[in-house]
């Protein structure tokens, strides 16, 4: 094993820094040793060279109206060629504030109120906001889980697509919660029904670099050329270098009809380019995060390790979703016979630990909780342990 240049077992204090994640235990009034675990984002410091491209630009003390970076797409660019075998165009990319975003630009720009957008449930739940905030129909094609993984029903889907006269297509991938990383052969069929029905595929790439051997993440673009015609791809730096607060995403728009659309829709409701900070973040991050994000993953991969040691060695009833991608670990806590409501109020009181409920995540989700294990070994050990004791404590432990 080779020595480390970067230290993710670092517990570096958030509270009061105005940190949603930590700092909001005290808004909802709950205890304060309450571990959260909840929103995607990571205990972990930033890549150094981050900070210092923000202190430099910082240290000359005029912030005015700013310009993307020159060198923006040539990193942006050279992180999808040599992370992903992406080749990007610089005439495809728009940047917006956020991802989420970017979906409800998308919405806006590609169906008129009353259009039917289907999405696969269980699934990020902004997708639902972006569909029912601006009147769209929604449809749902529940994804199959089979011997602990997630398929999906394609009679559903196109049955689905043809009989709603369905515009509009959000693919979550890698796909958050399940941590399903989508292969070649599943995005080809996906694309192939939505192709021949004229649906849009909206692809939501966030996690893009969150992914475990053997499973690679395949741009929706990279499986077939003519894929390009009919979809966008949306990403951004801040999963990844947990840069959620400098609200910076890339969409990539290869269709030039799709991408005026899209920029016209932009335009129309105001949305602002990120700000000069959240560029010069993402430009270092893409041209310096290599090593960081790959000693990250394997730390990330012991993270799930210790997990599913845990689960197995002292509950095995309790069932981990093998995770493919992402470092949100889903598990189906229905061998605890509760309702929704139980386990929720079980988490937050007996376990102390604030989690994404998967009821949340619609269809299919019910009794599953979400874990967000970014973070350092030290917190997540601390958390499985109070929810160790706390199963322990229950009156009629089913184990």
């Amino acid at each position: 094993v080779g020595i480390s240049m970067y230290n993710f077992d670092k517990v570096t204090k958030r509270f009061d820094t105005d940190c949603v994640k930590w700092d909001a235990i005290k808004d909802h009034g709950y205890d304060s040793d309450l571990i959260p675990m909840w929103v995607a984002d990571m205990d972990f410091e930033v890549l150094p060279e981050i900070t210092e491209a923000l202190q430099k630009r910082i240290s000359h003390p005029i912030y005015g109206y700013s310009k993307q970076p020159t060198h923006y797409f040539d990193a942006v660019a050279g992180w999808f060629k040599r992370r992903h075998n992406f080749i990007l165009e610089e005439d495809w990319l728009v940047t917006t504030p956020g991802v989420v975003t970017a979906l409800k630009i998308a919405v806006n720009a590609y169906t008129k109120p009353g259009d039917a957008i289907i999405i696969q449930k269980p699934v990020y739940h902004p997708f639902d906001f972006s569909i029912d905030l601006n009147d769209r129909v929604k449809i749902c094609n529940p994804m199959i889980l089979k011997n602990n993984h997630y398929e999906i029903d394609f009679e559903d889907f196109e049955r689905k697509i043809e009989e709603n006269n369905v515009k509009m297509f959000i693919l979550c991938n890698p796909s958050n919660p399940i941590g399903k990383v989508w292969t070649q052969e599943e995005l080809f069929k996906i694309g192939q029904i939505c192709k021949s029905h004229d649906v849009i595929v909206v692809a939501d790439e966030i996690h893009a670099d969150f992914t475990y051997k053997p499973h690679q993440h395949i741009p929706f673009y990279n499986v077939d050329p003519s894929f390009k015609d009919f979809s966008i791809i949306s990403t951004a730096p801040s999963k990844t270098f947990n840069l959620a607060g400098l609200q910076t995403s890339n969409i990539f728009i290869a269709n030039e009809t799709l991408r005026k659309q899209f920029i016209e829709c932009k335009n129309k409701y105001g949305i602002n380019d990120p700000n000069f900070l959240g560029l010069i973040a993402c430009e270092a991050a893409y041209t310096h995060g290599d090593l960081w994000v790959d000693e990250m993953l394997d730390y990330l991969k012991g993270n799930i390790q210790i997990m599913k040691d845990f689960f197995h060695q002292n509950f095995p009833s309790i069932q981990i979703i093998e995770p493919e991608g992402l470092y949100l670990v889903w598990i189906d806590f229905s061998s605890l016979n509760m309702s929704c409501n139980e386990l929720e109020h079980f988490m937050l009181y007996n376990a102390k630990l604030w989690l994404d409920e998967g009821y949340i995540f619609g269809e299919g989700g019910e009794c599953f909780e979400r874990f967000n294990i970014a973070t350092s070994k030290t917190t997540l050990l601390k958390a499985l342990n109070q929810l160790k004791e706390a199963i322990l404590h229950l009156k009629k432990p089913e184990f």
